[in-house]
């Protein structure tokens, strides 16, 4: 799918990203129907029963008032609820538990499944089912408990950036672990999206781990474009303009390598990063290469999106799309002739002379130069420009002849 910009879940330690997945340079409209998407007034259900909540409860009887009250803000703002293990009968009734406890307040659960065998690379959040069949029928059993209840899904935190692959030499010799990561989490998706109402998120690490075109790869492969896009920063503490730059990228990123130019098929490894941009100098300058720390350097990568996906086609511009300018896609129509056959025209002509450029394009965007049709600075008004030529010739319509007969 265009990934709505696979859409962005940001998470709660600095905020979780959804993000919807591949879009051009802004975000497009989701295709996915209304009961797999999230309205803009949508209420998130709050758990009375959370930690913050029973330590502001333990603060109060203690007479720690001004703690109590600490305690109570967070308890107010909705939170995750997190399913990590049991039997498939115990999650089923669990997540039916917490659905049905939602929908009596008419608000939406926010629900992590982080159960994926070999989790976390069995280190501080080690756990997770004993196997692929079992973790299958446990995310399953999930996907039942869900019924038809509006409810948002989580997939497996970090599960994509630390694959089985990744958790050091020897840890997978063979790739059958981590083949088996992407089968359940395929598995995981079809079965939670044949819920009417699930919104299902695909966690994407965060924005100081995978580098944009390997995570974007990674995402694709686990079939991230049959969910409502990817979350980041669940379990990070990174700012969230970072997280939504970055999450921006991956969007593009999984756009260019899906919907992109037919020679970027395939390739979201071609993507630039937080980490490197062949659009930078590179030259070994200060601020002259993309630096994951310093968020000032990272217009390069900026400028390798410009070029290569831009933004999405005349009439979806924030600003004027500038129809007239350049415009993409259009061939040379009728022939030049005064024989019209119609009245009141005397001749169709050309007049203004086909594959001359109109001029510096850049669609409305403030400050831009670059027209984000073409990923370049288009050539200045009244000069020849040969790939637009061939491009209008390409398209004529009816296709161009030689001309054989003098007018």
């Amino acid at each position: 799918m265009r990934i709505p910009l696979h859409r962005l879940a940001l998470a709660a330690s600095a905020l979780t990203l959804l993000l919807g997945a591949a879009a051009p340079a802004s975000a497009e409209a989701s295709s996915a129907p209304d009961s797999h998407t999230l309205a803009t007034n949508t209420r998130f259900h709050v758990d009375p029963d959370s930690d913050a909540a029973h330590q502001a409860v333990t603060d109060f009887l203690h007479r720690d008032f001004e703690g109590a009250k600490s305690m109570a803000k967070p308890a107010s703002w909705p939170e995750a609820a997190w399913f990590t293990a049991g039997t498939p009968e115990q999650v089923e009734s669990r997540v039916r538990d917490l659905v049905r406890r939602a929908e009596r307040t008419r608000t939406v659960p926010v629900l992590v499944a982080y159960n994926i065998p070999l989790r976390d690379c069995s280190q501080y959040s080690s756990g997770g089912a004993q196997s692929d069949a079992e973790y299958q029928a446990w995310i399953s059993a999930f996907a039942r408990g869900l019924g038809r209840s509006k409810a948002v899904v989580i997939l497996e935190p970090d599960g994509l950036a630390n694959l089985s692959s990744d958790c050091g030499p020897g840890s997978d010799p063979t790739g059958a672990i981590t083949t088996g990561r992407f089968a359940d989490l395929n598995h995981a998706i079809d079965a939670l999206g044949q819920q009417p109402n699930s919104v299902v998120y695909l966690d994407a690490g965060n924005s100081h781990w995978r580098s944009v075109g390997d995570i974007a790869q990674r995402l694709l492969q686990a079939g991230v474009t049959r969910t409502q896009g990817f979350s980041l920063n669940v379990s990070n503490y990174l700012a969230t303009g970072l997280s939504t730059h970055y999450g921006t990228w991956v969007s593009q990123c999984l756009w260019f390598a899906t919907k992109g130019p037919d020679w970027a098929r395939g390739h979201a490894d071609w993507c630039a990063s937080q980490y490197y941009s062949p659009a930078a100098p590179n030259d070994g300058q200060p601020g002259n290469s993309v630096n994951v720390d310093d968020p000032s350097t990272w217009h390069w990568t900026d400028r390798w999106f410009q070029q290569n996906v831009g933004t999405p086609p005349a009439g979806k511009y924030s600003g004027d799309p500038q129809t007239w300018c350049n415009a993409p896609g259009r061939g040379v129509g009728d022939r030049p002739t005064a024989n019209t056959g119609v009245p009141l025209v005397d001749a169709y002509l050309w007049i203004k002379t086909v594959g001359q450029s109109d001029g510096q394009c850049n669609r409305g965007i403030p400050g831009g130069t670059i027209d984000p049709e073409y990923g370049i600075v288009d050539p200045a008004a009244g000069v020849w420009w040969p790939e637009q030529a061939k491009s209008l010739v390409r398209n004529a319509n009816p296709a161009l002849g030689f001309n054989t007969v003098v007018r």
